[in-house]
C-alpha cells in the first residue's frame, strides 16, 4: 500500500530532486525533499522515512556517509544511491553495506521504481513500515 510510504529524496541539484519527487508522487508515495544529508538528519520526518534516495556526491556529506549516519542513529532506512559520476569502488561498497540500489544518472524511471519497491519490501520484511 504505497499511500503510507514516505520517500526522502536527498540531492543538492534542485531539478533532479524535484523530478524524482514528481515521479514518486505520481506513483502514490509521500515525498520529503532535502538538499543535503544534514537537512534530512535534522528533519523530524527522517525517523518516519521508509526509503531514502540520495545523490552520491553532495557538499558536506555524501550519500554513502548519509546512509552510514542513518544506521548510526538507529534508523536503518533502506537507501538508493544515484550519481552522475559512477565509481566502481563506491558502488561495490554501497552494495556490500546493503543499499537497495546504485543508479547512474540519467537513469531509467523503471529502474528507480524497481529499487524503491525493493527498499519498501525490505522495510516491510523488517517490520518497520508504518
Amino acid at each position: 500500500m504505497t499511500s503510507v510510504v514516505l520517500i526522502s529524496i536527498v540531492d543538492d541539484d534542485a531539478l533532479v530532486r524535484v523530478a524524482m519527487g514528481r515521479l514518486m508522487k505520481a506513483h502514490g508515495y509521500l515525498v520529503q525533499m532535502s538538499n543535503s544529508g544534514a537537512s534530512l538528519l535534522s528533519s523530524e520526518l527522517h525517523a518516519r522515512t521508509d526509503c531514502s534516495i540520495a545523490d552520491v556526491q553532495m557538499p558536506g556529506m555524501t550519500g554513502l556517509e548519509l546512509h552510514d549516519r542513518l544506521i548510526a542513529t538507529g534508523a536503518p532506512i533502506p537507501t538508493i544511491l544515484v550519481t552522475a559520476y559512477p565509481d566502481e569502488t563506491v558502488r561495490s561498497r554501497a552494495l556490500q553495506v546493503g543499499l537497495c540500489g546504485y543508479l547512474t544518472k540519467p537513469f531509467d524511471e523503471a529502474d528507480l521504481l524497481a529499487c524503491v519497491r525493493l527498499a519498501v519490501e525490505k522495510r516491510e520484511a523488517n517490520g518497520r513500515l508504518r
